[in-house]
């Protein structure tokens, strides 16, 4: 399910829940958030960049410590073991 995070309108008094960002786990068919719902304030929706997957640094490093090899291809039939 996705993640959508939101914060009180820039003008409007909230509490310290909204007044922070904060995340609500909703199904995508659900209707969004207009009032916080622990103080009743005005909500706007905050859109930040997703994340598409693990970096490759970090897939790397958990492959490794799982035990994984990695090989690079020099040329045709030739590999070489990075790790």
């Amino acid at each position: 399910m996705p993640i959508y995070e939101y914060q009180v309108k820039e003008g409007v008094k909230g509490c310290e829940y909204c007044t922070n960002q904060f995340e609500v786990t909703q199904k995508i068919v659900d209707t969004r958030l207009k009032n916080c719902p622990k103080c009743g304030a005005e909500l706007e929706n905050v859109y930040s960049a997703p994340a598409v997957g693990a970096s490759k640094t970090g897939l790397d490093q958990r492959a490794k410590a799982a035990g994984f090899s990695k090989l690079k291809r020099l040329g045709k039939g030739e590999y070489e073991k990075m790790y």
